[in-house]
């Protein structure tokens, strides 16, 4: 059975800070991986936010190459994530995001995995190639549109921090240890 809401705690939910909103998600979603929810269980939009997230905080520290590095250029993940920069509706991103894809796809097989075994530092030609500054320059803001989904969602749930665990006990069946 899927677990069939998005769930922000209320002080994530009125911080002035939209990034509270994503990483109060991301908080659900990673103690519902700690305790071993399958991730086909948890709400996909929930899912993408978290992936969106990752892929924007990927590029903001070290450009596009980072993430294609650090992600091992995952298709399952990549598609996700366009789906989720149409669904918020970042049409900008998804247009660089389906352009860089291109350039990857443009590197032959052998290029593309001795990029990804080597060392992202130094002198590295295939990230040179793969990086692109357009992303920020950009008008939409990733963080503020990923927010502005959740906490629009018909699924999201604002919850106070002990309404959260008692709801996500309830779909574990037992008590979850608190941190």
């Amino acid at each position: 059975m899927e677990f069939g809401r998005i769930i922000i705690s209320e002080t994530a939910a009125n911080s002035a800070s939209p990034q509270d909103i994503i990483n109060s998600n991301i908080s659900v979603i990673n103690l519902m991986r700690e305790e071993k929810i399958d991730d086909d269980l948890i709400h996909e939009d929930a899912l993408m936010s978290y992936y969106l997230d990752y892929y924007t905080s990927q590029y903001t520290e070290g450009n596009f190459a980072q993430f294609v590095y650090n992600s091992g250029w995952n298709k399952e993940l990549n598609e996700l994530i366009e789906e989720g920069l149409a669904l918020i509706g970042a049409e900008k991103h998804l247009e660089l995001f389906q352009t860089q894809a291109k350039r990857v796809r443009l590197l032959s097989s052998v290029k593309i995995g001795k990029f990804l075994k080597g060392k992202l530092e130094g002198v590295n030609p295939t990230r040179d190639l793969l990086n692109n500054d357009t992303f920020f320059e950009l008008e939409e803001n990733l963080v503020t549109l990923n927010a502005e989904f959740l906490k629009s969602h018909p699924d999201t749930e604002v919850l106070s921090v002990d309404e959260m665990f008692a709801v996500l006990e309830e779909f574990v069946g037992h008590e979850i240890k608190r941190a």
